[in-house]
């Protein structure tokens, strides 16, 4: 287990290919080309979820802006029969799986529904509570190795929730079981107001896994390419029976933890400026001019389809009526019990003297 990490990087912040010379960046043009688009699109639809919210229309919203080589990185080189496990943020990952943006946005609109349809796409519903969901992520992976299944999980995860009981847990089933699961945590340096420092006293996220057996890995989380070597053969690692590894992705959440959220209240400008000037999809689509993929025709398509991703987002959410409450209470049990009905009932006519 090495001591320090050196953090894998295939596109310089200006665009440049690196020297590194064990990941491959040599991807089909289609397949550079995907990865651009998807980052693009995540974005344009992160901005108009944000429009959504400020306008009345969605409850919360939590931005991944600044996040997007890392999440399209991680989730496009996986299988369809492979499981995600996300938490909040993790936009660019639902979309590479497929997921609309008119899910997306029932979801953070609170239809109590909305992220139990991702499961068709073999996406676990986004996780509120931090790290909860890094168990579940840990126990669905030890069930597909039960029944032979060749299938790989990846767990999404902030720093913050690295530092929740749940993720040593889930890291130490994984460790003593070999369970087929990639920890990908999104070091974003800043878990809500508390920034990473404070959180643990290690050199780095990566060196915690040590502790548990498990091989990690740093990884530039604003390059998407680098993303993409990394977890590629994490997920081959694990598929060979190689067991789980630990992916820390260096990379820096440009908006507030949230649309509740004012962030100029624990970081300063001068911090978010110098992120700015290592923006993901401004260096992956300089490297992508350079070796002649990106193109004038190219960036219109992307263009033309984010702005009618918008309009679709919107007509999906303007309009549609409130979820019903009562579902809040009548399905949490097969079967009612007698203390939520009673819940249930004197909220309803509380709601109804308000009407």
């Amino acid at each position: 287990m090495a001591d320090d990490f050196e953090t894998v990087r295939l596109v310089a912040a200006d665009g440049s290919a690196t020297s590194e010379e064990r990941y491959r960046r040599d991807l089909p043009a289609e397949t550079l080309s995907w990865l651009y688009e998807l980052m693009v699109l995540t974005r344009e639809i992160d901005i108009e979820l944000i429009n959504l919210q400020r306008q009345g229309e969605l409850a919360l919203y939590a931005s991944c802006r600044g996040q997007e080589a890392a999440q399209v990185g991680a989730a496009a080189c996986l299988r369809k029969t492979d499981w995600l496990f996300p938490q909040y943020r993790e936009l660019g990952v639902f979309l590479a799986r497929g997921i609309t943006p008119a899910q997306v946005g029932s979801v953070w609109r609170g239809s109590w529904h909305g992220g139990t349809s991702f499961t068709d796409k073999n996406c676990a519903p986004i996780s509120i509570q931090m790290g909860a969901h890094a168990p579940h992520a840990v126990g669905a992976a030890m069930a597909a190795q039960r029944l032979g299944e060749d299938s790989v999980t990846a767990l999404f995860m902030g720093d913050g929730a690295t530092s929740e009981g749940d993720a040593h847990e889930a890291l130490n089933f994984a460790s003593v079981y070999r369970v087929p699961v990639v920890f990908f945590i999104q070091n974003n340096q800043i878990a809500i107001s508390t920034p990473v420092s404070h959180q643990h006293g290690a050199t780095s996220l990566a060196h915690r896994a040590a502790g548990y057996g498990v091989p990690a890995v740093r990884v530039d989380g604003n390059d998407v390419l680098a993303c993409f070597a990394v977890m590629s053969e994490a997920a081959q690692r694990a598929r060979e029976g190689g067991g789980p590894t630990f992916i820390e992705a260096i990379t820096y959440r440009m908006g507030p933890h949230t649309t509740s959220d004012d962030p100029t209240r624990y970081r300063p400008d001068s911090d978010v400026e110098e992120w700015a000037g290592r923006d993901p999809i401004a260096r992956y689509a300089t490297y992508l001019r350079s070796a002649g993929v990106l193109t004038d025709r190219l960036s219109e398509r992307v263009a033309g389809r984010a702005a009618r991703m918008r309009t679709d987002l919107r007509d999906a959410v303007i309009g549609t009526p409130d979820p019903d409450i009562a579902e809040v209470f009548d399905t949490v049990y097969h079967d009612i019990t007698p203390e939520l009905a009673r819940q249930r009932d004197e909220l309803l006519v509380e709601l109804g003297k308000e009407s």
